[in-house]
């Protein structure tokens, strides 16, 4: 298994141990502070820890070998997972909306003030897995590891909204009990918004978007180095998982023999597997330049 993929399950059992703390601490504190919004909050940070378990299997699978019936690896797996955490999030931001109007239409106590501390201490907490996770995610190229990073910034903004509206319903007092309900109406909003945000590249990835002009550059930069090398002309690349598939077209010498023009692309193709670890794989089409 690459480091890329260890760093990447490392980093979704820090999910999966955070988000089942948090979602204890956030439901006992919402039954005994009176908070609906804490208690809403719980029930997102609990579906977290399904789908940060679902990051885990799907890390796993996706970074399986490649095998007789999966030449390519098992990489596009990870996107699929991606739609179940989406799914999920969908799932929270409904569940929250709904409880969010059934208690804005119950009559109930103000908050504790303390639950205001708890939830200080939550959005903290949960803007710092963003940055870890969200780090990881970049830094392997991992797209489900990317959605659970976005998971728990969905779940400070709802911390964060219900820190506002528990708020305003301290200091504003009688006829304000329910605001609280009202921020966690908010915060589903949020989250769909999320679920959006992590879908559209996972979707481009599973259609094989062309998305990746960065590493591209990178690809025909390192090719033509190559004394040989006259020219790069297409370049595909396809992600799988945490890989990258290139499909790339050179021009050389139309002169030179068909075992030259060989040797040229392979020695292309390992200067770029070396220089750049995140290819699995290069094809390399030779084109004959009739200018030379």
């Amino acid at each position: 298994m690459q480091a890329g993929a260890r760093e990447a399950i490392k980093a979704s059992y820090l999910s999966i141990a955070g988000n089942a703390f948090l979602a204890v601490a956030k439901f006992v504190t919402g039954v005994f502070g009176n908070s609906y919004a804490l208690i809403a909050d719980a029930i997102e940070s609990t579906t977290d820890v399904f789908s940060s378990i679902l990051v885990l299997v799907g890390l796993r699978y996706a970074n399986k070998p490649a095998d007789e019936n999966h030449p390519y690896g098992h990489g596009k797996a990870e996107p699929l997972f991606t739609f179940i955490v989406v799914g999920f999030l969908i799932v929270s931001a409904t569940v929250i909306a709904y409880e969010s109007i059934e208690n804005i239409n119950t009559p109930h106590e103000v908050p504790e003030p303390y639950t205001l501390l708890v939830l200080a201490a939550i959005i903290i907490i949960k803007e710092t897995f963003y940055r870890v996770v969200s780090k990881k995610g970049k830094k392997t190229e991992s797209s489900v590891l990317k959605a659970d990073a976005w998971h728990h910034r969905s779940d400070a903004i709802t911390s964060l909204m219900a820190f506002i509206g528990i708020s305003v319903a301290l200091v504003m007092g009688k006829g304000y009990e329910n605001a609280d309900d009202w921020a966690a109406l908010a915060a589903s909003g949020f989250i769909l918004y999320n679920a959006y945000k992590i879908l559209r590249p996972a979707l481009g990835e599973v259609m094989d978007e062309h998305r990746y002009e960065e590493i591209e550059n990178e690809i025909r930069k390192i090719s033509q180095k190559h004394p040989a090398v006259v020219d790069t002309e297409k370049c595909y690349i396809r992600k799988t998982g945490m890989t990258y598939h290139v499909d790339l077209h050179i021009a050389v010498d139309a002169q030179i023999t068909v075992k030259e023009g060989h040797d040229i692309a392979h020695r292309v193709k390992d200067e770029l597997l070396q220089e750049i670890p995140q290819i699995a794989d290069v094809l390399i089409h030779v084109e004959p330049d009739d200018e030379l």
